[in-house]
């Protein structure tokens, strides 16, 4: 099926056109027709006035006398001219018609006759056969047509034109997208587009530039893993040679243990980064998800390494919570800030998950009592393998983006804030769908 609106519009224009103009010219044959036969209608009186000497009118035409009738006859318009009662009655003629118009049937006959009367019994009767009548009166409506039947295909022809060239910019943005370097896409010019058309460039160009955000962010994104990547396994590459060159079993030993923590870091790093590639991708399907079950789920997994810390790990739940996310992005989002808060909360200290609702939607809150976040810094962690300088325990930089990236991804935002009644901070996230 042909979808192309250039031809829609062409040809859906066309029709109306053509409809309008057929219905115009029907309209117009009617009343040139009907016009036509009031003129032969008004001709005919204004000839009987004339022969009657009637000295009100005055019309430059000469009524030529029949030697036989002294009966007149038009031969272009065949109108005929009878006094009554100096010229013979025709057969076809009535003496008991009374003045004005008649129309007369008899046998083969039909007359449009006018008769006007006279003093002392006088009479004029104009006459013409309807058959003259009917072929006058249809060359006059067919004249009035001609113009119109002219400028039909005209206007169909002019119509394609202009459909054809006000589109045109369309196909030109066409050509100039197509033209695009697919690694640097560039936005559209709105010089010379439509005015209906500029807020689809503009969308486009809205489009073009999240693109391209998003490509420099992949780029950045490669770049910043490269780096983090060649560290360790260099890392681990230096460990492994000294591995090889043990003078001893003992010793063997002692630099496995290292080697064994470098694995361990570049496992989990890597598996950082494939769950930002996924979070960024946004492939999974949305859910009803019981918050409270997941964080009693989670507060479950953690909990051995709370203890180990003597951390107080628990669940503030003011409300119970179900929303509409991907469950693993969730799950996600509250892991890795669950993962930071216990990682810089300090032994002995608390670490509390809270749900609860606002006017501006469902929240979750991860509570902990560390060292908090300077303000200044408290976007900048959000970023891709970003570290506060000084910042104490190990990490890749990368568990905040990614509980970024998959609130986003379900329509949800995260912040951090510092605790108002002592050091420590709040991870805070607010679901707005």
């Amino acid at each position: 099926m042909n979808n192309s609106l250039q031809r829609r519009l062409s040809v859906w224009l066309c029709l109306v056109v053509v409809t309008t103009g057929l219905l115009a010219t029907v309209v117009s044959f009617v009343v040139a027709y009907e016009d036509a036969k009031e003129f032969q209608d008004h001709m005919l009186r204004q000839i009987a006035l004339l022969a009657a000497g009637n000295p009100g009118i005055s019309m430059p035409i000469e009524i030529p006398k029949s030697n036989s009738k002294r009966a007149a006859e038009d031969n272009a318009t065949r109108i005929t001219v009878i006094r009554i009662p100096e010229d013979q009655r025709p057969d076809w003629l009535d003496g008991n018609l009374k003045k004005g118009f008649h129309t007369i049937e008899k046998g083969q006959k039909h007359i449009r006759v006018f008769i006007l009367e006279e003093m002392e019994g006088r009479a004029t009767a104009v006459a013409q056969p309807t058959k003259t009548r009917d072929e006058l009166a249809l060359n006059s409506a067919l004249l009035a047509l001609t113009p119109l039947l002219f400028v039909l295909p005209v206007m169909v022809w002019l119509i394609l034109r202009i459909v054809r060239n006000q589109l045109a910019p369309v196909g030109r943005l066409a050509g100039h997208l197509d033209a695009q370097p697919a690694n640097r896409p560039l936005a559209l010019s709105e010089t010379g587009v439509p005015d209906e058309i500029v807020p689809f460039v503009q969308a486009i160009n809205r489009l073009l530039q999240r693109v391209s955000d998003l490509m420099n962010q992949q780029r950045r994104f490669i770049a910043d893993a490269a780096h983090e990547l060649r560290s360790p396994l260099t890392a681990l590459s230096i460990q492994a040679q000294n591995l090889m060159l043990s003078p001893n079993l003992d010793v063997m030993h002692e630099r496995v243990i290292p080697l064994q923590a470098g694995i361990e870091r570049s496992r989990k790093l890597t598996e950082q980064l494939l769950s930002l590639a996924r979070t960024q991708a946004d492939t999974q399907e949305a859910s009803d998800v019981d918050v409270s079950a997941m964080a009693r789920e989670l507060i479950a997994e953690f909990l051995p390494w709370a203890q180990e810390k003597r951390i107080d790990l628990g669940l503030d739940e003011v409300e119970q919570l179900t929303l509409k996310v991907a469950p693993e992005a969730l799950r996600l989002v509250l892991r890795n800030a669950l993962e930071n808060a216990l990682k810089y909360a300090p032994e002995g200290g608390e670490v509390t998950l809270r749900l609860y609702t606002n006017a501006n939607g469902k929240c979750i809150d991860i509570v902990d009592d560390g060292p908090g976040i300077a303000n200044a810094e408290q976007e900048r962690v959000f970023d891709p393998f970003y570290r506060i300088p000084g910042a104490a325990g190990e990490g890749s930089g990368l568990g905040l983006s990614i509980a970024r990236e998959a609130a986003v991804s379900q329509g949800g935002c995260v912040s951090l804030l510092n605790r108002p009644e002592g050091p420590g901070l709040i991870f805070h996230y607010q679901h707005n769908r």
